[in-house]
């Protein structure tokens, strides 16, 4: 079942591969606009029919931070922008879960990012804001957004899960997720699951940002860039939610959706701040 389940992902990611160069070729690279919406539609649809086992009827939406003009944080010693390496980790992630029964929906499956060329707010709010409707339009039951960490200091290492300032639900969630990495990982440093002001956190769902390292640390740098390394992550990140749905008692609700409707606009972009306000510590 699971290998069906692979070699049916398989060829969605493949055959959205194609029809996002069909749309550069037939409209050029100002064809923005038009491959941020259909890249939406693409990742609402490529939601592969789960099967029976421990997270069966759970839909989770499993975002790959960062994207496209995006790069998000740099490996230290080689270069590598965190983009690719979320994606990475998010695909395996998405490959797991739906071992395990749960519904999946991406919020990206290729390198871009979910703006137009040119958009009326910052580029970053709008990719932020097509991500959530990717969500909510999914009607996600849990939210988990993939990135890799950085630090100005080279030491700071292992992985990191935050969740919802105030959240009881996210911070029930992050605190699986964050003991499934250190069980599994055995990082040198064992954090404990933070809050924080992030904005795919804040859908209404329980949801959590998991850092999978640091991209600033030689070692775990150098861990990040191996497939074996990223299996493992993902594993783990996997674990966490079987763990999280295997908790006794009712769980907390989560709390109510922010409204960003009054978001204000500017031509500038506005960076990452949207999506993550810091790193690190």
């Amino acid at each position: 079942m699971g290998d069906r389940v692979r070699r049916g992902a398989g060829m969605l990611l493949a055959t959205a591969a194609l029809c996002t160069a069909a749309l550069f070729a037939c409209a050029g690279n100002n064809a923005v606009k038009t491959f941020a919406q259909a890249a939406q539609e693409e990742a609402a649809a490529a939601m592969p029919s789960p099967v029976p086992g421990p997270l069966a009827g759970l839909t989770v939406a499993v975002d790959a931070g960062h994207g496209g003009y995006d790069g998000g944080a740099v490996g230290r010693v080689s270069g590598t922008p965190e983009k690719g390496l979320n994606l990475d980790v998010a695909r395996r992630v998405q490959r797991m879960l739906l071992e395990q029964g749960a519904g999946v929906v991406m919020t990206r499956t290729d390198d871009y990012a979910l703006c137009d060329e040119n958009p009326p707010i910052r580029k970053k709010l709008q990719d932020m804001q097509r991500r959530a409707a990717i969500i909510t339009e999914a009607q996600a039951d849990m939210v988990l957004s993939i990135h890799m960490n950085e630090y100005a200091g080279r030491s700071q290492s292992g992985p990191q899960v935050f969740y919802r300032d105030d959240c009881p639900a996210g911070r029930l969630l992050a605190g699986a997720l964050q003991e499934a990495m250190i069980e599994g990982l055995s990082p040198s440093r064992r954090r404990t699951a933070l809050s924080g002001d992030y904005y795919i956190l804040t859908l209404g769902v329980p949801s959590a940002l998991v850092e999978c390292g640091f991209l600033s640390n030689k070692q775990e740098e150098a861990l990040l860039l191996t497939e074996e390394y990223r299996e493992k992550v993902a594993r783990c990140i996997v674990q966490g939610v079987i763990d999280w749905a295997a908790l006794p008692g009712e769980k907390p609700e989560p709390l109510e959706a922010v409204d960003r409707s009054d978001e204000p606009r500017a031509e500038a972009d506005g960076g990452e701040s949207e999506e993550k306000t810091g790193k690190g510590e």
